[in-house]
């Protein structure tokens, strides 16, 4: 049956006041609030929460430090249901308002990085790891593309209209649930071919893609879509995701900024490893 008409008006307004995120969702940016971010003692600060996003950057840091790396880092819980996105500290380190943003103060100016993709590249680069030098970094590279790209349709699109939206509206769930299980596909389908999803080692752009479909494979996002969209028929990604998610590295990353669920998978600063210490990782 399909869903009522909508016919837009000349001039668009914003008349959301229904949703969960009508809060914190304006037309506008910059900074509502004048507030300074916390800095810990490390170079890198990160700012974030356990987000399919905001886990990319997480992982990679754990994964940095479990390879040998100097990458210690301090991490801040940002409540975004709480408008701290919207805070002047957090604005300068990302303009667009989003999870996750870091804050490099290794060298004589610090640099700002926001947008996950970059945040990946940036720190591959700097420590040398889970970014090939040769020609296979093309492959790699269009991968995480693949995955920063891919990713609105999944939660923006898939993810609000099945589980958010206050109305269940037929044409936009349908809309989004073909294009989320046409990427499970697309993964699949390379999976079978290759161990991982740049070649044969583990990269930036498993560490990208992993918080975004592990959690469906798991049953863990979105209510009842694993079953809706039928998951289990990806038995490649599902593979490729229990084998990554028994990783160290990102066991501890996948609750770095987490506040919600069970305790013991909360950790909502994050400053040495020693904050592990007790929780179920």
């Amino acid at each position: 049956m399909a869903d009522a008409a909508y016919t837009p008006p000349e001039v668009w307004t914003n008349t959301d006041t229904s949703s969960k995120f009508s809060n914190i969702n304006r037309p506008t940016a910059g900074a509502r609030d004048n507030r300074e971010l916390p800095v810990g003692e490390h170079s890198l600060q990160l700012y974030s929460l356990a987000t399919p996003n905001g886990v990319k950057a997480s992982v990679m840091l754990e994964e940095l430090i479990e390879a040998g790396h100097d990458a210690e880092y301090d991490a801040w819980t940002i409540d975004i249901s709480e408008g701290d996105q919207f805070t002047s500290g957090f604005v300068g380190v990302n303009p667009n308002s989003k999870i996750p943003a870091l804050l490099d103060r290794s060298g004589a100016e610090p640099v700002r990085l926001f947008e996950s993709g970059a945040i990946l590249i940036h720190l591959a680069e700097k420590f040398g790891a889970f970014l090939p030098t040769d020609t296979s970094r093309a492959e790699v590279l269009s991968w995480l593309f693949w995955q920063v790209g891919s990713a609105p349709f999944i939660g923006g699109g898939f993810g609000h209209f099945y589980a958010y939206a206050p109305e269940k509206l037929e044409y936009p769930i349908n809309r989004f649930a073909m294009e989320t299980k046409r990427l499970f596909d697309v993964a699949d389908q390379r999976l079978a071919q290759s161990e991982y999803l740049g070649g044969p080692e583990y990269t930036v752009a498993d560490i990208a893609t992993f918080p975004w479909l592990a959690p469906f494979v798991d049953g863990k996002i979105y209510g009842e879509a694993k079953t809706f969209l039928a998951i289990d028929d990806y038995k490649n990604v599902a593979r490729w995701a229990r084998q990554i998610g028994e990783r160290p590295a990102v066991r501890r990353g996948r609750i770095v900024n987490k506040a919600w669920g069970d305790e013991g998978e909360q950790l909502l600063e994050r400053h040495s490893p020693a904050d592990f210490a007790g929780k179920k990782v």
